[in-house]
């Protein structure tokens, strides 16, 4: 086999080739072969023999482009589009009070979803095992004849071991050392699903899931704070995820930010979270710990005036902006997106965070900093899960579509 550049081989240049085009397409959207041309810097006949292979394959379909005024005559170029319909993974989103199951197409299109909302309390590993398997059971029959799934994700509030899906602590859920991903993996296959299942932090996913196609796209540097009963991290360093030595990096809420603070699940005292979490804003605000839509209502109640809810917002917001402020100075983020129930709370809390990056901390990373929202809403997580379960195949098209023949 003659070698390619960097003493690559053909086949190996070729796979990249491969992969490098599909994950272009799945990112993007549908693309002319001439934008592939340039974006790839290959030749015409390249991505020709590339798109074949793919289309081939079934991952993607050329077209031709609709007619638009003004077009020339020459030849148009056709139009890669993904799959969505033929390809799929299935991703989870394991919450506090509920559980949320996706099937995702290639593409990132949302495809088919299934939800549940319940009490909190310390439900058992195989009970929501159970609950997602149900709900894949009921999405896969829905799904177009012949169609693949290609993967599996899950997202968890907790600490996990993700070689395996090992979760190590889940202090919200009452979990320590729970094999999730073998658990489910096991249960998938049951119904179809093979290969093992893909499971990460839930603010690690929601990182991923807005630097490929959310707030954070095209930046290089991010973090992504998620906050539900408790607070996390997923941060983007130069293009990469920031995983620590043994990939549990990214615990942010655990750092201390008041010694004579309250109690954490963790053991500790003065954690972030214990600052800025659900239970912090609803004490504060004087309201009962229940159903998820207090938050929200604590920040309407602000909105409405009320003395107390306002008080509430404007001591949780202090604390956030500590925490932000820290944030800021150690990984000097392009931008630091708001997710979770932090997302109903960064509107309210916006002005307060800015005039305290504007006055305290280091000028030079507060002044490059931007604030924002997630661009995926609500489901930043979930699409995170489909993304690192589409991982294996973006990687290696070919080797993945052979294990699943």
């Amino acid at each position: 086999m003659a070698a390619g550049p960097g003493g690559s081989t053909q086949d190996e240049v070729r796979r990249h080739n491969v992969s490098t085009l599909l994950r272009y397409v799945h990112v993007h959207g549908p693309t002319s072969r001439a934008e592939l041309t340039s974006a790839m810097q290959l030749n015409r006949s390249t991505i020709g023999t590339l798109t074949a292979d793919l289309a081939g394959a079934g991952l993607v379909r050329e077209e031709l482009p609709a007619r638009t005024a003004g077009a020339g005559a020459g030849r148009p170029s056709l139009v890669v589009w993904p799959r969505p319909e033929q390809v799929y993974v299935l991703a989870f989103d394991i919450g506090v009070d509920y559980l949320i199951a996706a099937r995702v197409g290639l593409g990132g299109s949302i495809l088919d979803r299934r939800e549940l909302y319940r009490p909190r309390g310390d439900y058992a590993m195989d009970d929501v095992v159970a609950h997602l398997c149900r709900f894949t059971a009921e999405m896969s029959a829905r799904a177009e004849p012949g169609a693949a799934c290609v993967g599996a994700g899950a997202a968890i509030a907790g600490v996990v071991r993700e070689s395996d899906g090992l979760v190590r602590f889940a202090p919200n859920l009452g979990w320590v050392d729970e094999p999730l991903g073998g658990a489910l993996a096991e249960g998938l296959s049951r119904h179809g699903v093979r290969g093992r299942v893909a499971v990460a932090n839930d603010a690690d996913l929601g990182a991923l899931a807005e630097h490929v196609r959310g707030a954070a796209a095209g930046s290089s540097d991010a973090v992504y704070l998620t906050g539900e009963v408790g607070v996390g991290a997923g941060i983007i360093v130069s293009g990469e995820p920031l995983r620590g030595h043994g990939g549990y990096g990214g615990e942010i809420g655990h750092m201390v930010v008041n010694p004579a603070g309250r109690l954490c699940r963790c053991g500790a005292r003065g954690c972030w979270e214990t600052e800025i979490g659900e239970k912090a804003i609803l004490d504060a605000a004087g309201h009962p710990d229940g159903p998820r839509s207090t938050v929200p209502a604590v920040v309407a109640a602000a909105a409405g005036g009320d003395p107390r809810a306002l008080a509430a917002l404007r001591h949780v917001g202090e604390w956030l902006a500590i925490g932000v402020g820290n944030v800021v100075n150690v990984f000097n983020p392009e931008v630091v997106i708001f997710g979770g129930l932090l997302r109903d709370l960064f509107p309210a809390v916006d002005s307060q965070l800015r005039g305290h990056l504007a006055t305290t901390g280091l000028a030079a990373p507060r002044e490059q900093v931007r604030l924002t929202a997630p661009g995926l809403g609500a489901d930043s997580t979930l699409v995170g899960a489909a993304e690192r379960a589409f991982g294996p195949l973006l990687t290696d098209p070919p080797g993945t579509l052979a294990l699943l023949a």
